[in-house]
């Protein structure tokens, strides 16, 4: 999935069909927990890993909304504009509000974004 955070780290970005079991858990329950990591199944990871789970709430955004965000989204995947253009794509927009990080396998930083 191809996402897009933005600076401050209090929203992400991602778009997907609505004809998607995605689209359709979200449409029922707008938590989400994704995880992100940077691991390369190496034996580097030991040291350099990092991944982070984010929590929060997400929504298909239209309108002005929208705009903004495939503005956001596409500035990072510009090869996805015909995809997200397309009439049966969603752009949801997560509302973040907490991460944990967590690097070494073993540091955890916990983080509580606030509006």
């Amino acid at each position: 999935m191809a996402i897009a955070v933005t600076e401050d780290l209090h929203h992400l970005y991602f778009a997907t069909p609505r004809a998607t079991r995605k689209w359709a858990n979200l449409a029922r329950n707008p938590q989400v927990s994704l995880l992100l990591d940077n691991r390369s199944n190496q034996i580097s990871d030991f040291r350099r890993a990092a991944a982070a789970t984010l929590l929060g709430t997400a929504r298909e955004i239209t309108g002005l909304a929208r705009e903004d965000g495939l503005t956001i989204y596409l500035s990072k995947h510009p090869h996805l504009a015909d995809f997200a253009a397309s009439p049966s794509c969603a752009l949801f927009l997560v509302e973040i509000e907490r991460i944990y990080l967590v690097t070494r396998f073993q540091n955890v930083m916990e983080f509580h974004l606030t509006p």
